[in-house]
């Protein structure tokens, strides 16, 4: 059945493949969150373990309310891990044997990419393609990622603390 929710055929195809991209970045955030959760040592690990496990676990969420939106506008929304990790704008650093700090930083600067992108994304998708109902979905998932980017920018800021 064709959507017919105020968009053009052009316009859904254009958010849509901004939604693709922001899935593959998504899912890249997702795997190495989940990574560190596997490969966390040292002091901190019990904290860590946990607080990488209630991030991934959010990221997850936050994965399926973006295919979601996809299927909302009538895109499809790419599920395969090799199509996503190929499309995919960001990397990060393999968790075996990276120290904590390198973790909490990595992290904290997928979600700052995240942040950037998404606010790019959103402005885009309310100027150019006149899609109000994305660039609001962008934008709060922007809040949760900006939230994220905080506690691991606090987090990270008293380790250095300590360290002085």
């Amino acid at each position: 059945m064709k959507t017919n929710i105020g968009l053009n055929d052009e316009t859904r195809l254009q958010v849509g493949e901004i939604l693709s991209l922001l899935l593959a970045d998504e899912y890249v955030l997702y795997a190495t969150t989940r990574d560190y959760h596997w490969n966390v040592t040292g002091p901190e690990f019990r904290s860590l373990h946990l607080q990488f496990e209630e991030q991934y676990g959010q990221i997850a969420q936050w994965l399926d309310d973006i295919a979601e939106r996809s299927r909302a506008i009538g895109s499809g929304a790419r599920g395969n891990w090799a199509d996503l990790t190929k499309a995919a704008r960001c990397s990060a650093d393999p968790g075996i044997g990276l120290p904590a700090e390198h973790m909490l930083a990595e992290l904290l600067a997928l979600h700052e990419e995240m942040i950037v992108q998404l606010r790019t994304d959103a402005e885009a998708c309310l100027t150019r393609y006149h899609d109000a109902g994305t660039a609001d979905f962008l934008t709060g998932l922007m809040a949760r990622h900006e939230k994220a980017a905080w506690m691991l920018r606090a987090q990270l800021e008293t380790e250095e603390e300590e360290a002085s």
